[in-house]
């Protein structure tokens, strides 16, 4: 009854760690409000424009759904700063490295999702390109759809305020989330049926670069949020290293010691991990 793209999405649908992303939030660790988004709202935003650009541009909608759904399913609690902390642990004590799109192919393969699928979820992000067409939306949209709604969240928790965004950039994306993302969406259609490619007009392209530049300065990796990203650091720290001079605490596995801790604590939610420093 189904195609392979979708029986794929309905693995990762159904799986542990497509679940466990409703415990990941974007920005902010475990913040109080109902509002922020989280890794599994994100998730369905570039999903749901991902389709609106595939079915404009005639392509597969069921393999930009499955590629979008699965993009994340690898990602740490606490952001971007849970990465750069599991990553530079790992680097130290094993010489290892963590990055979250290969942590979200590592569980592609364990769902046994299609090569499609998985190369999608793979180059998401980083240096290589997909190798298909509706992998290079995923790639883009997931932009489009972080830093509009990680906007929202910042001028929501009053780090910033609607006259800090950049003015040029504004200018040229719009002045709303809404119209952000219908200005990014129509250029993308508009410029990539002209070209036969998954492009963005060079003016539009230069604009959501310069503000997502402006949110990595600002907002991810601003000063602001220091005692966020030290707190993050702090607690995959010392989870880390009591499973590593603790293996006992580790669910059972075949795989070695890294690899076993990798797969544990990139799966924990923002709560959980938390929870468990505490604990320790």
């Amino acid at each position: 009854m189904r195609t392979p793209f979708q029986r794929d999405r309905d693995r990762l649908v159904h799986s542990k760690p497509f679940r466990r992303l409703k415990g990941k939030t974007q920005v902010f660790i475990d913040p109080g409000g109902d509002h922020y988004r989280t890794r599994m709202t994100h998730t369905l935003e570039t999903t749901a424009i991902s389709r609106v650009v595939a079915r404009a541009l005639r392509l597969n909608e069921d393999l930009v759904e499955a590629i979008g759904l699965g993009h994340d399913t690898g990602h740490t609690p606490f952001g971007h700063a849970g990465e750069d902390a599991l990553d530079e642990v790992l680097s130290e004590r094993f010489g290892r490295r963590f990055r979250h799109n290969e942590q979200s192919l590592r569980i592609a393969r364990s769902l046994n999702l299609t090569h499609e699928v998985c190369d999608g979820i793979l180059t998401h992000t980083g240096e290589e390109e997909p190798a298909t067409l509706e992998g290079k939306i995923v790639r883009l949209v997931d932009r489009v759809a972080y830093i509009n709604h990680d906007i929202d969240d910042a001028v929501r928790y009053g780090l910033l305020r609607d006259d800090d965004l950049p003015r040029e950039e504004i200018e040229v994306l719009g002045p709303t989330g809404g119209a952000r993302i219908d200005r990014l969406v129509h250029d993308i259609i508009d410029t990539s049926e002209a070209a036969g490619d998954i492009l963005q007009s060079p003016e539009v392209g230069e604009a959501m670069l310069s503000l997502r530049a402006f949110m990595f300065e600002n907002v991810y990796l601003g000063p602001q949020v220091e005692p966020e990203h030290r707190r993050a650091h702090e607690t995959v720290e010392r989870i880390f290293e009591a499973l590593a001079e603790e293996p006992g605490r580790l669910p059972p596995g075949d795989d070695d010691l890294p690899t076993r801790i990798t797969d544990y604590l990139a799966g924990m939610t923002d709560r959980f991990a938390l929870d468990y420093a505490d604990s320790l």
